[in-house]
């Protein structure tokens, strides 16, 4: 099969169109055939360097495909409600830039219909990472508030309308005039380009000196102290990145003084167990609102797979609204 394969760690000249088997599918697991591959910040950290993969996971970069199965034991798909050649989507923790990925049959899903597999790839990421902490960690609930931090990538655009779905007041910050017209145009309330104002002065003056429930944060680093600063009281921050740095510095006082939780989670490492979990609760609860076109894929652009690098000087520029898919032919 044909592969993105990468000669070392460096920019986007080491990646490369290479070849190699067929992976096999073990034990709860199914073999599909790829159309789609979603591009996602974390494949360029590894290209990088910076991002290990888990012990036991593939070394071909990819977090998320869809296709068909291709291969599987028919009674393991039957009892998860599948079947040879359904159109499917899956998280998986390595292996996706390929034209057959071995993935979890727990951590896969139907394609919502009247998705394209373009638009199924670019759900499992961003949707999982999304409910995981912004729902499950932060317990974001109807009627309170979120500031979403980088809401025109691929995770912000995704919180966005979810935390509207829900019934949530939703700030963002993006990095100029355009990237904050496409968040309001996607639902949020209030966007900030952080490039021309303070986020911490310009979020305080919009919630009349009150803060915000929830902060779903990509940055860390200096953004902490600012974000505690945020907080109202049993405020919620959750890190996901730390495209800032991993050292921050704030006022633990304001912690204490208003019980403030910080939190923060990978999901990458976790067990099957756990991405299962979630799959069954964004099956549940988001991919009925796909469906019913509330909840839609933003797609900014395609690549055809060999065309990889060009897709990562794309996500590394950030002049992106949305997400970044390969296909393959």
């Amino acid at each position: 099969m044909k592969v993105i394969d990468i000669t070392g760690h460096g920019g986007t000249d080491v990646l490369h169109l290479g070849q190699r088997p067929v992976p096999v599918p073990g034990a709860g697991e199914l073999l599909i055939r790829v159309a789609a591959s979603g591009v996602n910040r974390p494949d360029v950290l590894q290209r990088l360097g910076n991002y290990p993969v888990p012990p036991g996971a593939s070394d071909i970069l990819g977090l998320e495909v869809a296709g068909v199965i291709e291969q599987g034991d028919p009674a393991e798909l039957a009892a998860a409600g599948f079947k040879l050649g359904d159109r499917i989507c899956a998280l998986v923790a390595g292996g996706g830039y390929a034209e057959y990925c071995v993935a979890p049959i727990a951590q896969t899903l139907p394609v919502p219909e009247g998705l394209t597999d373009v638009e199924a790839a670019s759900l499992p990421e961003t949707f999982f990472t999304v409910w995981s902490n912004m729902m499950q960690r932060a317990r974001l609930q109807p009627g309170e508030s979120v500031l979403i931090q980088g809401g025109s990538s691929g995770i912000g655009v995704t919180a966005i309308q979810l935390a509207k779905y829900i019934g949530a007041k939703v700030f963002v910050t993006a990095g100029s005039d355009e990237k904050c017209a496409a968040c309001l145009e996607l639902g949020a309330d209030f966007a900030i380009n952080y490039k021309a104002l303070d986020f911490q002065e310009e979020l305080m003056r919009l919630t009349d000196g009150q803060g915000v429930d929830v902060i779903l944060d990509m940055v860390a680093g200096s953004y902490v102290a600012k974000e505690v600063q945020c907080l109202k009281e049993d405020g919620r921050l959750v890190i996901i990145s730390i495209l800032g740095g991993s050292r921050s510095e704030f006022n633990a006082g304001l912690v204490l003084r208003k019980r403030l939780t910080i939190t923060g989670s990978t999901l990458r490492p976790r067990s099957v167990a756990f991405k299962a979990a979630i799959a069954q609760a964004c099956l549940e609860n988001i991919w009925p609102a796909l469906t019913a076109k509330r909840i839609k894929p933003v797609i900014f652009r395609t690549f055809a797979a060999e065309q990889v690098a060009q897709a990562h000087a794309l996500m590394e520029s950030s002049q992106h609204v949305g997400k970044i898919v390969l296909t393959w032919s």
